[in-house]
C-alpha cells in the first residue's frame, strides 16, 4: 500500500525537527505517541511497556519525570528503549534539566505549570546545547490563569497565545527545537486552536484531544479532532489520550493514519460487513476471531469477512484476501477470484493460512495454487440457492415499475 493523500488538502510543509532517530515535520511519516502510565523510577516495569507500546506501531514513548527517582530511573531507560524518549515535565524545572542529564531525546513542558521565564529559559538553554527538542504542551485544563481571565475564559486565541508567549522566551536563547501542541477535550475548541496555531507558524504540531476518555467514547472524540485536522493537511505527530492501556493509544492512531493512508500499512486491515438477515454464519463472531487471530501477526493485507455469497466477493473484491459464507461453509476469494470452499469451523484458519502464504509469496502465486475453476463453479451454486430463497423478483419490481412509469407519465 503506497501513501496516498485522498484529500483536497496539501499537508502543511513544517520545519522538520528529529527525536532521537525520528523524524517530526516536513515530509517525514506522521508519527505515533503515547505515554507510559507505570512509575519511571519502576525501570524494568516502563521498559517492558515501551517494548509493548513499540510493538503495537508507537514510534515515540514519554514517560514521565516528577522526581529525582524518575530521572535516575530514564538514564537507565533511555539507553535500552527501541524508541526515542520524551520526558514529561510539570511545575519543577529542574527535573527538565535532571531529564536532559539522563539523556532523553525530547522534553514536554507545559507552560501553565511552569511559568517563570528564567526557568523556561533555562531549560531551553541546555536543551539548544544538546540538541534536544522540546514540545510546547499547552493543554486547556491547566491554563494561565492571566490568560483565562484576560480571554473571559478557556478559548482557542488564548491557548494560542500561552504557545506564543512561550516561543517568545525560546527565541530570547536562540532555541528553535520546538513542536507544539494546544489539546482541549472539547473536539470543537481543539480543532479551532490547532487551525488558528497553523496559521502563524510552522513549527511542527503534536496533535491530541487532551483527556478524551475511556473506550468507546474517548476513542471517538479523539479520532474526530484528530481525523479532522489531518485530512485538512495540519499535523506532524499524533497521541490518543485514552483512559485505557496505553497499548490500545498505540493500536488507534497507527491504525487511524493507515486509514487515512497516511502510513504504510503494518498489521492486517480487517474490513467485515455488518451482517445481516442474508447472513448464514455468525458475522461477528467469525470477524471477532479473525481479528484475534491476527493481532499479533505483522501482515500487511487487507480481508475481508462478509456473512453471504450474494454480495460479499463483489463487495470486497479490491480485499487481499476474503471469504464469504454460503451454506454453512466458507468461499474463499482471492483479489475477488474465488480459490478455495473451507467449511465453516475453518474459515479463520483457513484465512490465516492463506494470508501467510500471499505475504511470502504474492497474489499471482496464490491463484496459481488451486484450481479457481472449481472453486468459482461451487460459490456459484450457493449463490444461486440463496436468491433462490427469495426468487428471482423478491421485490416484485416488475409491478414496481410498472407503477413508476405510470406515475412519471401522469405529471
Amino acid at each position: 500500500m503506497t501513501n496516498v493523500n485522498l484529500t483536497n488538502y496539501p499537508r502543511k510543509k513544517t520545519r522538520q525537527i528529529q527525536v532521537g532517530k525520528v523524524l517530526v515535520g516536513g515530509d517525514a511519516p506522521i508519527s505515533v505517541q503515547s505515554m507510559t502510565i507505570t512509575k519511571t523510577s519502576d525501570v524494568e516495569g516502563t521498559l517492558q511497556q515501551i517494548y509493548a507500546l513499540a510493538a503495537a506501531g508507537c514510534d515515540i514513548v514519554r514517560c514521565t519525570c516528577n522526581d529525582a527517582a524518575a530521572a535516575e530511573g530514564l538514564a537507565k531507560i533511555v539507553p535500552r528503549s527501541p524508541v526515542p524518549i520524551i520526558a514529561d515535565i510539570h511545575h519543577q524545572y529542574r527535573m527538565a534539566l535532571a531529564a536532559l542529564e539522563a539523556g532523553v531525546h525530547g522534553l514536554r513542558l507545559n507552560p501553565g505549570n511552569i511559568r517563570k521565564p528564567e526557568h523556561i529559559k533555562a531549560v531551553a538553554s541546555e536543551a539548544r546545547d544538546r540538541n534536544v527538542p522540546i514540545r510546547i504542551g499547552v493543554n486547556g485544563g491547566s491554563l494561565d490563569s492571566d490568560l483565562y481571565e484576560k480571554h473571559g475564559g478557556l478559548t482557542a486565541q488564548a491557548m494560542v497565545e500561552s504557545a506564543q508567549q512561550e516561543l517568545k522566551y525560546f527565541e530570547e536563547v536562540d532555541f528553535n527545537l520546538v513542536k507544539i501542541s494546544v489539546k482541549a477535550s472539547n473536539v470543537p475548541l481543539m480543532v479551532e486552536a490547532y487551525r488558528m496555531l497553523s496559521e502563524i507558524t510552522d513549527f511542527p504540531l503534536h496533535l491530541g484531544v487532551t483527556e478524551a476518555g475511556p473506550l468507546p467514547g474517548g476513542l471517538i472524540k479523539a479520532t474526530a479532532g484528530i481525523s479532522t485536522l489531518l485530512l485538512e493537511g495540519i499535523g506532524d505527530t499524533i497521541r490518543y489520550s485514552l483512559t485505557a492501556d496505553p497499548i490500545e493509544e498505540a493500536r488507534a492512531g497507527r491504525q487511524l493514519l493507515e486509514s487515512l493512508g497516511l502510513r504504510e500499512r503494518k498489521n492486517v486491515d480487517l474490513i467485515a460487513c455488518p451482517s445481516c438477515g442474508r447472513a448464514e454464519v455468525d458475522v461477528i463472531e467469525i470477524a471477532n476471531r479473525a481479528q484475534a487471530a491476527f493481532a499479533d501477526k505483522k501482515l500487511p493485507l487487507q480481508i475481508a469477512v462478509m456473512g453471504c455469497v450474494v454480495n460479499g466477493p463483489g463487495e470486497a473484491r479490491e480485499a487481499d484476501l476474503g471469504i464469504a459464507a454460503g451454506n454453512k461453509r466458507g468461499h474463499l476469494f482471492v483479489k475477488g477470484r474465488n480459490v478455495a470452499v473451507v467449511p465453516e469451523s475453518e474459515m479463520v484458519d483457513a484465512l490465516v493460512e492463506w494470508a501467510t502464504f500471499i505475504h511470502e509469496h504474492g497474489t499471482d502465486a496464490a491463484l496459481k495454487r488451486v484450481d479457481t475453476t472449481i472453486a468459482e463453479r461451487e460459490a456459484a451454486k450457493d449463490r444461486n440457492a440463496a436468491l433462490a430463497e427469495k426468487g428471482d423478483d423478491a421485490n416484485h419490481d416488475h409491478e414496481r415499475i410498472v407503477e413508476i412509469r405510470r406515475t412519471v407519465s401522469e405529471k
